[in-house]
């Protein structure tokens, strides 16, 4: 149920948020996907040894960091994975403060994710929030990164052509703008690729 997505995300443990699956059901699903649609494993863990292992397993073509992790620990995770490995570092938009981190996290990644969780919660929410942030700040991350932006946080098929004519990201990634009582919905994701393609 692809939808003509480029990419699929697997959500592994996270503390809270929807779309959480066991890791082996991520390896299963990962091996039945086409080489050319990416597979984004978002994981939760901070070192480059427990994210490599994490990749290792569930056999994506893509890691996706929700976390604010120690920039040093991605040159070693360069080391560690696997030369075709896609890195995408999960940015989450909770202030101006997230300007500073697109240099911190720039020459490591293949792409940066803008997000609208809040990992210095109580509870950490690391994404599935359904909150939109402020695109004012996200847009000015497009500007300034070097590398390509997707867009997540409260999209949906309403607001959709309004995030991407504001923020112009190079993608845009959705969770739980197209579930119900926490499952994927194919008629709110056929929808939402609809609205996104007009």
């Amino acid at each position: 149920m692809l939808a003509g997505a480029d990419a699929i995300g697997l959500v592994g443990e996270m503390p809270s948020g929807p779309g959480v699956i066991d890791d082996r059901l991520i390896r299963e699903i990962a091996a039945s996907i086409p080489p050319a649609i990416g597979t984004f494993l978002l994981t939760e863990r901070t070192t480059a040894s427990e994210i490599a292992d994490h990749v290792a397993y569930c056999g994506t073509n893509t890691v996706q960091v929700v976390n604010h992790i120690d920039p040093g620990e991605w040159p070693k995770l360069q080391e560690q994975l696997p030369a075709a490995t896609r890195r995408v570092q999960v940015i989450h938009v909770e202030d101006e403060a997230a300007l500073e981190l697109v240099e911190q996290y720039a020459h490591f990644v293949h792409a940066i994710l803008l997000d609208s969780g809040q990992p210095s919660a109580t509870v950490a929410k690391l994404g599935g929030t359904g909150k939109i942030h402020n695109w004012d700040i996200s847009a000015r991350i497009v500007e300034l990164s070097p590398k390509p932006v997707f867009l997540a946080g409260g999209i949906n098929e309403a607001n959709v052509r309004h995030a991407v004519s504001k923020v112009k990201p190079f993608g845009l990634d959705l969770c739980s703008s197209v579930r119900i009582d926490g499952s994927l919905s194919r008629q709110k994701l056929f929808a939402f690729m609809e609205a996104a393609s007009a």
